[in-house]
């Protein structure tokens, strides 16, 4: 892994923080203040950091006392000098604050990144889960085939 994959990694890293800790602020570092996020839940789409930073608020203030632990698995990167794509399965698990596991959900991740100012930031962050053909609902856990 060369160091421009390792840095892009490592934003999936502090996004894993910032979650964890429900620190706002250093969650919106991980983003463009013109991203736009095309999130799985009830908005169709959020255009800029300040649109977005709105939800986050809402997300970790309405988590109280739990906490969220997210872990990202196949997590695939393709680099340029100009962009970065990262794709991952990211599972976010409620945690009571003894530590209790409470639920988790299950979502592909996609990131578009670009450099600045020494740091890749996230210009389009799509998440989503696949819905069922017979019921048209939305799969929350991925069913490991094979």
């Amino acid at each position: 892994m060369d160091d421009s994959e390792n840095s892009v990694l490592q934003v999936l890293e502090a996004y894993k923080a910032a979650v964890l800790e429900k620190d706002v602020d250093a969650f919106m570092r991980l983003y463009d203040q013109k991203v736009r996020v095309f999130d799985m839940w009830g908005v169709w789409s959020y255009e800029g950091a300040a649109a977005w930073q709105k939800m986050i608020e809402t997300w970790f203030g309405s988590l109280g006392t739990k906490l969220v632990n997210v872990t990202v698995d196949e997590a695939q990167t393709t680099l340029g000098q100009e962009l970065a794509v990262v794709n991952a399965i990211v599972t976010y698990a409620g945690v009571s604050a003894e530590g209790e596991a409470l639920h988790a959900i299950q979502n592909r991740l996609t990131w578009v990144l670009k450099p600045e100012g020494g740091a890749w930031k996230i210009v389009h962050e799509h998440t989503s889960a696949p819905v069922g053909f017979d019921d048209a609902k939305a799969m929350l856990r991925r069913e490991k085939v094979g």
